[in-house]
């Protein structure tokens, strides 16, 4: 099936996957099974899309671009295990794609001005996702996986790797879209973490803390935590006050966060 003619839009950061070898490798990568119900996020002209529906899934599809959104209805209308949904990703409730409480599986090309905030928006709701499949720029899939201590880990790093397991899959070139992208791009798998340890009592001090630190990443935690804590129970954390944000592990947040929590 050809896809639908349609010109890329930039305010809606538009790269459309053309590699037929790169999309055989996502969809071996994600393994759908026949009947399975999987979420796409930007099908844009459906050269993933067709793969997909090929393995017998059951597709529902989220596109932003109305013009995009006539030509695939067009072309899938015959399509009984296609479903489209005309809306933005990053202000969609993913609760009503579950049937029977079935945990979601989502793949998609991210549009790479949305990719972190799309991110964090769909942690929110993690409890509904089985794992996630994405394209995303390969700056963001290393700082998605870095380790303490490293120039891309930061924020992301530390709030996606708390909540999820992270697997860098495989790079992808420039020449496998239309148009080609200025960067390199990766595929990533997410797997949102089934127990979580160790656990952060409040979530939230957590992810306040963990932005304060990278707003800051040079300073030491000490000049970090001035807002959080007050002097007199800095040295009650227990933790390397010297030290900069960027060399503690994920697990170290958590009990900083913890016991920042439980200061009087």
């Amino acid at each position: 099936m050809s896809a639908p003619t349609h010109r890329a839009r930039k305010r809606f950061g538009q790269h459309f996957l053309c590699d037929p070898h790169v999309v055989d490798h996502i969809v071996a990568a994600v393994g759908p099974q026949p009947g399975a119900r999987l979420v796409e996020i930007g099908p844009g002209r459906g050269v993933l899309t067709d793969a997909l529906l090929r393995t017998g899934c059951e597709l529902w599809a989220i596109e932003i671009d109305r013009d995009l959104a006539t030509l695939l209805e067009r072309r899938y209308r015959d399509a009984a295990n296609f479903h489209l949904v005309t809306g933005d990703a990053l202000r969609t409730d993913y609760r009503v794609f579950v049937h029977n409480g079935q945990p979601l599986r989502l793949v998609g090309n991210l549009p790479y001005n949305i990719s972190t905030p799309l991110l964090f928006h769909l942690l929110a709701q993690r409890e509904l996702i089985h794992d996630m499949h994405f394209m995303l720029q390969k700056e963001v899939v290393d700082r998605l996986a870095a380790s303490p201590g490293s120039k891309t880990y930061g924020r992301l790093s530390v709030m996606v790797q708390y909540y999820c397991t992270v697997e860098p899959l495989f790079d992808v070139p420039p020449s496998a879209f239309v148009p080609p992208p200025k960067v390199d791009s990766a595929i990533v798998r997410l797997t949102p973490r089934a127990h979580i340890e160790p656990v952060a009592k409040d979530p939230a001090l957590l992810e306040n803390l963990v932005n304060l630190c990278f707003q800051q990443r040079r300073k030491t935690l000490r000049n970090c935590l001035k807002t959080l804590v007050e002097p007199q129970h800095m040295d009650d954390l227990g933790a390397p006050l010297s030290a900069r944000p960027e060399t503690l592990a994920v697990a170290d947040f958590v009990a900083l966060s913890n016991r920042i929590g439980a200061l009087p």
